[in-house]
């Protein structure tokens, strides 16, 4: 998708948050640092341990996850995604805790028919409970390179961004009543998978399975995180001793917000906190307090 007005292009000249300010973490090896959970041989990794693939054909799909668990942390991810008519797929890249009461932050593209634009999902959960999507549509065409999609999640706040610019930013509000994911350590998690039944046009338009195998492909992981392990953080007192980056402490610059705006009003297509009809007794707290 091409970005027509000279306002948009503009845009593009910004300094880019999360690019330069954080120091570098270092690039994962797949072998070293995930394990493909599922998917019967529909997951690979390849070149060394630089390249990882997942496929979905009609009787699975495929995933795989982290090997360590965060308690905090900057992650970054490179895919490129399903190719041509990807219609009914879902390729998901999250953070996740396990149990009845989890916490979640969500990436999803769900597919989409050959010409048709991707739609970035968004979603984070809380104690089990979600219900803040927030979607878009991307600015490029997603299945013809990789790209970064990154998650911050700090004490202060959760940024995702694509590309290094931030498209959405979800505050800690406890404060005001709003639950915060902070005490359940998660793990990265990536999976492909079938849901023709909503994913594309609320699921009018189906898997073509004579397109099958789709594949997805991954490549640059990077965790600078608090490592949990053993009930204990690598962050002693909540520190980022022993982690590359300023993440914990990082907020978006007065340059990121404009250029998060930019973003929310060019490519968002939805957003829960402006669903008065999904929310006839009033919008949840952490819409109304921003």
């Amino acid at each position: 998708m091409a970005i027509s007005s000279s306002s948009s292009s503009s845009m593009l000249l910004f300094p880019l948050l999360l690019a330069g300010v954080l120091l570098p973490s270092v690039v994962a090896n797949f072998y070293q640092n995930v394990e493909i959970t599922w998917g019967d041989g529909r997951g690979q990794i390849k070149n060394n341990g630089d390249l990882l693939t997942l496929s979905l054909d009609k009787p699975s799909g495929s995933g795989f996850q982290s090997k360590n668990e965060y308690l905090y942390g900057k992650i970054d991810m490179q895919l490129k995604l399903v190719a041509g008519n990807s219609a009914g797929t879902v390729t998901a890249y999250y953070l996740k805790s396990p149990g009845t009461t989890w916490d979640e932050i969500d990436f999803e593209f769900l597919g989409n028919l050959s010409g048709d634009p991707y739609t970035l999902h968004t979603n984070v959960f809380t104690q089990g409970k979600g219900n803040r999507e927030q979607q878009f549509k991307l600015w490029f065409d997603p299945t013809a390179d990789f790209h970064s999609y990154s998650i911050l999640w700090n004490p202060q706040r959760i940024i995702f961004s694509v590309d290094g610019t931030p498209i959405r930013e979800f505050k800690n509000m406890e404060s005001q009543g709003v639950l915060f994911p902070k005490n359940q350590p998660m793990r990265m998690y990536s999976s492909l998978w079938n849901a023709d039944d909503w994913a594309t046009r609320g699921g009018l338009v189906k898997t073509d399975w004579s397109q099958a195998p789709f594949t997805a492909s991954y490549r640059n992981f990077k965790e600078d995180a608090c490592v949990w392990s053993n009930g204990k953080s690598s962050c002693p007192n909540g520190s980022s001793q022993g982690t590359s980056g300023s993440w914990l402490s990082q907020e978006l610059d007065t340059t990121s917000q404009e250029r998060m705006r930019w973003v929310q009003k060019s490519y968002m297509i939805y957003n829960y906190c402006t669903d008065t009809n999904r929310f006839p007794q009033g919008l949840p707290k952490e819409c109304i307090a921003a």
